[in-house]
C-alpha cells in the first residue's frame, strides 16, 4: 500500500500563505487605502508604511484570539519555517529591490519559543546573509527581557501590538493575552533603546504598535488617550490603527459577539487626529474633549477643532506665530514655515498665498491678509460646517463601508 505523505509547499506557496497571514498587519493594501482617505481630507499628506516583504516564521497559533486569521482551533494548512529557511526566503525576496523585512510569526508552542526563532532569523540574515536594509521584528506577548534584547540587537525596529484600547477587551477578543504580557516587553523595548542609543550599543533604533479601532465598542476619545499615553510613556515611533473585523464566529467568542466590520473612514480620521497630537502640537483633550467622544465623519479633527473655537478666528496671517499657524484649518507644517520666511521682506496677501501653492480652499474663511477678509459671510453662518465638510470624492470613498 502506497504511503502518502503531506507534501511540503513549494516556495512560492509558502510565500503566499506567509502574504495572506500578513493581511492584518500594518502597509496592507487595506492600510495604504486609508492613508489615501486620510490625505484626500487633511493638509498633511500620510504616507504609508515602507512597503517590507513580510514574512511569517509560523502560521498557526497557540493564541486563540478572535480576530485572527491563524487562531487556534482553525482548520487550516500549518507551516513552520526554520529560521534559516525564513531568512532565505526573505533575503531572496528583497535582493533585487530596496524594500525592507518584516519578521512575525504566529506564537508557536509559547512566545519565548517564538521569540528565538524570529532572534535567529534576524541574526542569519544580517551575520550570514548580509542583509544591510531595513529590518521590522516583531516581539511577542509576555516575551523574556534576553530575548527581546537578542532580537534587537539585529532589528532597525520592534513592534509589539497592544491591539485593544481599554484592557478589559483582552478577555472578551483575546483571552491568552493581558495588560502585563503586553506593556511589559513595550516597556522593555523602550528602556534598551534609550540605554544602548547612551551606551551606542547596537539596538533597534525604535518600536510601534498597532490597535484595532472599534474591537470592543470603545470610542475614539479613549483611543486617543490611550496612544497619547503610549507617545508619551514609551517614546513610541508610531501608533498604526487598523480597522477590527469580526466576520466570522471565533470558538470560545460565540457568546460575546455579532459579527461587526469597522468602517474604514473611522481610521483615516485616527490617523489625521494622531497627526495633530505628533506634529502640530494638540492635545487628545483638545481633539475630542468631554462630551464628544467620537471624530466627526464630516469634517477633519483640526477643522472640528476650529469649529469649536470659532473665537480664536480669524487669524492675522502677517502677525500670527507658527503655533497659532499650524491651527488654521488648510494650512500645514510647510506652508506655515513659508509664510513666516515670506513675512521677512514684504506683507503676505491672499495672493501671494496662492502663489505660494498654500491652498485657500479651507483656510480663507479662518484667516485675515493686512486685515483683509475674503471668506464672506461664512464663518458664522450655519453653513459654515458643510462648507468645510469633506464632500465628492472622499465621502464617497467612505460610503463604500
Amino acid at each position: 500500500m502506497e504511503l502518502l505523505l503531506p507534501r511540503k509547499p513549494s516556495e512560492v506557496q509558502l510565500l503566499d500563505k506567509m502574504a495572506a497571514d500578513a493581511v492584518y498587519e500594518v502597509s496592507s493594501d487595506r492600510d495604504a487605502e486609508v492613508f489615501a482617505m486620510a490625505s484626500a481630507s487633511a493638509i498633511h499628506s500620510f504616507v504609508p508604511p515602507q512597503k517590507t516583504s513580510k514574512l511569517y516564521l509560523c502560521g498557526h497559533c497557540a493564541f486563540n484570539c478572535a480576530y485572527c486569521s491563524c487562531r487556534a482551533g482553525l482548520d487550516r494548512e500549518d507551516y513552520l519555517s526554520s529560521p534559516a529557511e525564513a531568512a532565505r526566503l526573505a533575503f531572496a525576496s528583497v535582493k533585487n529591490s530596496s524594500h525592507g523585512i518584516f519578521l512575525s510569526s504566529a506564537i508557536c508552542r509559547n512566545a519565548d519559543y517564538t521569540q528565538e526563532l524570529l532572534a535567529e532569523c534576524a541574526r542569519i540574515l544580517r551575520k550570514e546573509l548580509g542583509f544591510t536594509g531595513f529590518l521590522h521584528v516583531k516581539v511577542m506577548p509576555g516575551a523574556d527581557p534576553c530575548l527581546i534584547e537578542k532580537t534587537g540587537r539585529y532589528a532597525d525596529r520592534l513592534s509589539v501590538n497592544i491591539e485593544v484600547a481599554k484592557s478589559s477587551g483582552y478577555e472578551r477578543i483575546a483571552k491568552q493575552k493581558n495588560r502585563e504580557n503586553i506593556l511589559s516587553p513595550m516597556s522593555e523595548i523602550s528602556s534598551r533603546i534609550a540605554k544602548n542609543r547612551y551606551e551606542r550599543k547596537p539596538f533597534a533604533l525604535s518600536q510601534t504598535t498597532q490597535l484595532m479601532a472599534g474591537s470592543t465598542g470603545e470610542d475614539d476619545r479613549t483611543i486617543l488617550t490611550l496612544t497619547s499615553a503610549l507617545y508619551r510613556k514609551y517614546a513610541l515611533k508610531r501608533v498604526y490603527f487598523s480597522a477590527f473585523r469580526y466576520l466570522s464566529p471565533a470558538k470560545g467568542y460565540e457568546a460575546d459577539f455579532s459579527p461587526v466590520q469597522t468602517p474604514l473612514w473611522r481610521t483615516a480620521r485616527l490617523y489625521q487626529a494622531d497627526s495633530l497630537m505628533r506634529l502640530y502640537g494638540f492635545s487628545s483633550e483638545e481633539i475630542l474633549p468631554e462630551g464628544e467622544p467620537f471624530l466627526s465623519r464630516e469634517v477633519d479633527p483640526k477643522t472640528a477643532y476650529a469649529l469649536r473655537h470659532l473665537d480664536l478666528y480669524p487669524v492675522e496671517i502677517n502677525r500670527a506665530d507658527f503655533e497659532t499657524l499650524l491651527r488654521v484649518p488648510g494650512i500645514g507644517i510647510v506652508s506655515a514655515k513659508k509664510i513666516l520666511v515670506a513675512r521677512r521682506y514684504c506683507a503676505v496677501t491672499h495672493d501671494m498665498l496662492k502663489k505660494m501653492r498654500i491652498s485657500l480652499k479651507k483656510s480663507v474663511y479662518f484667516i485675515t491678509c493686512g486685515g483683509k477678509y475674503l471668506g464672506g459671510n461664512v464663518l458664522f453662518s450655519q453653513n459654515l460646517r458643510y462648507v468645510l465638510s469633506d464632500n465628492g470624492f472622499q465621502l464617497r470613498l467612505f460610503d463604500d463601508d
